[in-house]
C-alpha cells in the first residue's frame, strides 16, 4: 500500500505519532511519503523530550525509506529557503502524492 501522510502540526505528540505511523507502515512493507504543511514544517526544530524522541523518530523514518518533503511555501511563511530534514515541495507534487497513494491521512 502507498500510504500518504500530511503533518500539519507543530505539537510534539501529533508529529511523534505520525512519525511512529510510518515507521510502522514502511516496517510492514508499506511505502510511506509525509509532507509537512502549516506548522508541520517546524518539526525540524521540536526539541526532543522525555516522551517524545522527535529527531530519533525523524532519522529511523529516513533509514527506513520513508519520504519526508516540506512545503516550500509553508517554509517562505516562516522566512525559511528550505528545511534541514528534507527536501521542498510545491502544491503540485501534493496533487501528486494523492493521486499515488492509496489512502491519505492528515495529522494536526
Amino acid at each position: 500500500m502507498k500510504l500518504g501522510i500530511i503533518l500539519q502540526s507543530n505539537k510534539p505528540e501529533h508529529i511523534w505519532n505520525t512519525l511512529r505511523l510510518g515507521i510502522t507502515a514502511l516496517k510492514e512493507n508499506h511505502s510511506v511519503q509525509i509532507n509537512l504543511m502549516n506548522e508541520g514544517v517546524e518539526a525540524e526544530d521540536i526539541p526532543d523530550s522525555e516522551h517524545f524522541d522527535i529527531s530519533k523518530k525523524i532519522q529511523e523514518f529516513k533509514d527506513l525509506k520513508g519520504i519526508i518533503l516540506a512545503c516550500e511555501t509553508c517554509l517562505n511563511v516562516r522566512s525559511k529557503s528550505e528545511s534541514k530534514i528534507c527536501p521542498v515541495t510545491t502544491m503540485r507534487d501534493l496533487v501528486k502524492m494523492v493521486e499515488e497513494s492509496d489512502k491519505v491521512l492528515v495529522f494536526g
